[in-house]
C-alpha cells in the first residue's frame, strides 16, 4: 500500500522541482536574452573609439625612413650642438630685471589686504585693491614721502 504521507512529500517535492527548474529555464533565457540583445534603437551615433581622440594617423614609415629620421635627428643635435659651442653668447640668459620681479611678486601677492602698505624701491604705497577683482597696478596709491614720517 501506499503511505499518503510519502505520497504528499514527494508530490510537494516533485512540486517544488518544477517550479525551480522553470525559474532556472526562465532567468537562462533572460540571461541569453540580453547578453545577445540588439543594439539600442535610439542610438543614431556609434560610440566613439581611442582612435576618435588621437590625432590623424601618418602613413607607417618603412624600415629605411625610419632609419633616415633618426639620422636626420642625429644630424640636427649635432648641428646645434656645434652652434652652441661656436656663439655661447647667443645663448645666455637674459638677466631679469629686479623691479619688475618685484612688481609682479606685489602683484601677484594673496596675502595683500586693502589698507596694507608695500616699501619698494620707487617709495611707499598703500594697497587700494578689492578682492573681489583682479589686481591692477591703480591699486597701489604712492604715499607722500612727508605722510610716511
Amino acid at each position: 500500500m501506499c503511505d499518503p504521507f510519502r505520497h504528499h512529500h514527494s508530490l510537494a517535492y516533485a512540486q517544488r522541482f518544477a517550479a525551480l527548474s522553470q525559474a532556472v529555464i526562465i532567468a537562462g533565457g533572460l540571461a541569453v536574452g540580453l547578453a545577445r540583445s540588439p543594439p539600442c534603437l535610439a542610438q543614431t551615433e556609434p560610440e566613439p573609439s581611442l582612435n576618435d581622440y588621437l590625432p590623424p594617423s601618418e602613413p607607417e614609415l618603412t624600415r629605411e625612413e625610419w632609419r633616415q629620421w633618426i639620422e636626420d635627428a642625429r644630424r640636427r643635435g649635432k648641428e646645434v650642438a656645434r652652434e652652441r659651442r661656436e656663439h655661447p653668447e647667443l645663448y645666455v640668459p637674459v638677466p631679469e630685471d629686479p623691479e619688475i620681479v618685484a612688481t609682479e611678486r606685489v602683484l601677484n601677492d594673496e596675502s595683500l589686504q586693502r589698507g596694507d602698505i608695500i616699501a619698494t624701491k620707487k617709495g611707499m604705497f598703500i594697497y587700494q585693491g578689492r578682492p573681489d577683482q583682479p589686481r591692477r597696478e591703480q591699486d597701489f596709491v604712492p604715499i607722500p614721502p612727508k605722510a610716511a614720517r
